[in-house]
């Protein structure tokens, strides 16, 4: 359950910072940008663990995994693009 909320906290700063580093018009506002940011944090970390930093999942690793969280904001940027072409909307503005 601990992880599903850490999970939950990083994705929605994942989605956060993506929006920040990518602005442009989404629909969905703050709940869209939420979800991606999950999607993003979840495959980013876990492309992350594969090359060996570790995923996050309780609050006494988080520090040791900056570059988990760092993969989950790559992810989320990655997301955010892939809808922006998917739904017709531009992916730089």
């Amino acid at each position: 359950m601990i992880s599903l909320i850490i999970w939950l906290i990083l994705g929605f700063l994942a989605g956060y910072l993506a929006k920040l580093i990518m602005p442009g018009p989404d629909g969905g506002g703050v709940i869209l940008t939420t979800i991606l940011g999950i999607v993003g944090a979840v495959v980013g970390g876990f492309v992350g663990s594969l090359i060996g930093y570790p995923m996050v999942s309780n609050f006494d690793n988080i520090g040791s995994s900056l570059p988990s969280f760092i993969f989950s904001i790559i992810g989320a940027i990655v997301v955010l693009a892939l809808y922006r072409l998917a739904t017709g909307r531009s992916v730089t503005h």
